[in-house]
Order: C-alpha cells, then sequence, then structure tokens
C-alpha cells in the first residue's frame, strides 16, 4: 500500500519540491521540478509549494503510478515529469 503523509519541502537552489511516500514503512521522496509544475499548472518562483498544495491528488497519482511501476531514480526516489502529470 502506498500513502503520501503531509511531508514536503521545496529546495530553492535545485527548484524541486519533494513529497514523500510511504511504501511497506519506507520512505520514498518524490521529486517534481518547478519547471514541470509551470508548463502544467502554471506555478510560480514565489510560491511553488502553493502550487504543489492546490495540485497534491494529481502529483500524488503522477508517484504512485511511477512508484508501482517501479520507475524509480538511482537514488531511490521518483522524478515526476510533464508526460507523468
Amino acid at each position: 500500500m502506498i500513502s503520501f503523509p503531509k511531508l514536503e519541502s521545496w529546495n530553492a537552489t535545485t527548484k524541486i519540491a519533494t513529497i514523500a511516500a510511504m511504501v511497506d514503512k519506507q520512505r520514498i521522496l518524490c521529486r517534481v521540478p518547478l519547471k514541470i509544475m509551470h508548463d502544467k499548472y502554471g506555478a510560480t518562483d514565489e510560491k511553488p509549494m502553493y502550487c504543489v498544495n492546490r495540485h497534491r491528488e494529481a502529483i500524488q497519482e503522477a508517484a504512485r503510478i511511477l512508484i508501482e511501476n517501479n520507475e524509480y531514480e538511482k537514488d531511490g526516489s521518483v522524478l515526476i515529469s510533464l508526460a507523468n502529470l
């Protein structure tokens, strides 16, 4: 079972938002670049996490599909692309 606790962060240097997923008691970091959120949802540099909160269900669903398909990055995270949303 995949769950999504309310754990999130913003990295201003890499401009990537991260939400957490829990899979069998293991935390998986699910990353979304600002450019993807801008292209899909009109996110801005000033309030990127507002976009994450507003579109949380779609982002979580994209992350869920990547996790279920074992599409992990080398570091064990999942990277959500425009095609995933």
